[in-house]
């Protein structure tokens, strides 16, 4: 099926055949090579004009439409190579410690800085593959593999629920004893997770929260996950009552950062722990303010 009546490498004319798709969905015709988080979010830098004007991912597409690739790099990377720790975790693996306000996937030639366009720099003399991702927002520990092989074998200790990973976030509230959040999360095309009535039928998905320390307003937690959906822990904790300070989306979107940071990742391959680069304290003078 021809979706367009025109299209080129950056230009994509729409007909009859998508018409209703969501933008980053109808974007595949102008950006094929990215997936659709890498879509939804140079839309969202202003990388796709519709009709020449600026649209959301959401938008739903007419025939007719055209869409025109923005050309983005006149963006400034905040961040390079040299802003990246490298922590080893033995021949096969590595982990990186990713700034709050960089990407972990690659958006392109032309869509900035991300974790994964650096890793050719970071490591010139082999190749490697990321084996996680962090919200753009969220600081911590990346998984790295330097095969094919050790990135599969990787894959298996995760579906086999032999990957913990804790996260440290400062949330609003007092949170008096220890829970766990199960809830099944819808990430199916949206920006915001939704976070459903029901229990996720898989305990891979779920969300142990522990306090930490409390504070004026705020509690230090460790939150617990194996496999983590997108943006499984912002959710879940905002719909436990308790969203993290300076989440835009889920939360009061206070101050200049997320105080979400994954601290540790254990398993049998990968063992690292990386202290947050703010303080309990920071996210507590945060929310006082608003």
């Amino acid at each position: 099926m021809d979706a367009t009546r025109e299209t080129t490498a950056l230009r994509a004319v729409l007909d009859a055949a998508v018409a209703g798709w969501r933008l980053d969905r109808a974007a595949a015709l102008v950006w094929p090579e990215l997936g659709l988080r890498g879509r939804r979010r140079r839309i969202e830098a202003g990388g796709l004009a519709v009709n020449g004007r600026r649209q959301g991912p959401a938008y739903k597409v007419r025939a007719g439409d055209v869409l025109t690739a923005v050309p983005l790099a006149a963006l400034e990377a905040v961040f390079s190579p040299a802003d990246i720790a490298i922590v080893p975790a033995g021949p096969d693996y590595a982990a990186l410690v990713k700034p709050g306000g960089l990407h972990s996937a690659s958006l392109g030639p032309t869509g900035g800085a991300s974790l994964e366009a650096m890793l050719p720099a970071l490591f010139p003399d082999r190749p490697a593959w990321l084996l996680s991702r962090l919200d753009g927002l969220t600081s911590g520990l990346v998984p790295v593999a330097f095969s094919a092989a050790a990135a599969a074998a990787y894959r298996r200790l995760e579906d086999a629920g032999q990957v913990g990973k804790t996260y440290l976030a400062v949330v609003h509230g007092r949170v008096e004893a220890p829970f766990v959040v199960a809830r099944e999360l819808d990430v199916a095309d949206r920006a915001t997770t939704r976070v459903l009535a029901r229990d996720a039928a898989d305990p891979l998905r779920r969300t142990a929260v522990e306090p930490v320390r409390r504070l004026d307003g705020v509690t230090l937690v460790a939150c617990r996950i194996a496999k983590g959906a997108r943006h499984q822990i912002r959710a879940h904790l905002a719909a436990a009552g308790h969203p993290i300070v300076g989440d835009p989306r889920y939360g009061r979107g206070e101050g200049e950062r997320l105080f979400l940071h994954c601290a540790g990742i254990a398993s049998p391959v990968v063992a690292v722990t990386c202290a947050p680069p703010w303080r309990p304290e920071d996210a507590a003078v945060v929310a006082a303010k608003t």
